[in-house]
């Protein structure tokens, strides 16, 4: 009885974790994928395109990315990420990130025009000297007047 490669390879560790292990194998092909796309268009190229803000964006993602994958590879080789400096850059990414978030929220913030809300209070509030003289002067519509 002949074994497939598959097979062979399947007793190299436990069975518990292939799902596991197809899963990362796929994940890893998505990245490859991504960033082969991103590599071949050049830096200059792209940034040329974006807004500043848009390219902060793209640094900040690329850096943590960057630095994402290189904690994987500290934790497969057994070393403790959490105690190394790799987690402080991550944190600081991180911080840059949500400064970032919250001037992309600001800038979609509805802007208050207050003129016209100025405008719009002033006729919303009632004066009663404003609404004497306003029907004292013209007829209401669809109201029949009353005669003295």
């Amino acid at each position: 009885m002949e074994m497939s490669e598959d097979d062979s390879n399947m007793e190299e560790y436990p069975t518990e974790i292939h799902d596991y292990l197809t899963a990362f194998e796929k994940s890893l092909g998505s990245v490859d994928e991504m960033l082969k796309t991103m590599m071949s268009v050049s830096r200059s190229e792209l940034l040329q395109k974006l807004d500043p803000l848009e390219q902060a964006k793209l640094d900040l993602v690329s850096v943590y990315t960057l630095n994402s994958m290189f904690w994987i590879y500290l934790a497969t080789q057994g070393i403790n990420a959490k105690e190394h400096p790799v987690k402080q850059e991550l944190e600081r990414i991180r911080t840059y990130m949500n400064k970032v978030k919250e001037i992309t929220d600001k800038k979609k913030a509805s802007k208050l025009d207050k003129g016209a809300a100025s405008r719009f209070v002033k006729n919303a509030l009632w004066e009663p000297n404003a609404e004497s003289e306003h029907t004292s002067k013209t007829p209401t519509k669809g109201k029949k007047r009353q005669r003295d």
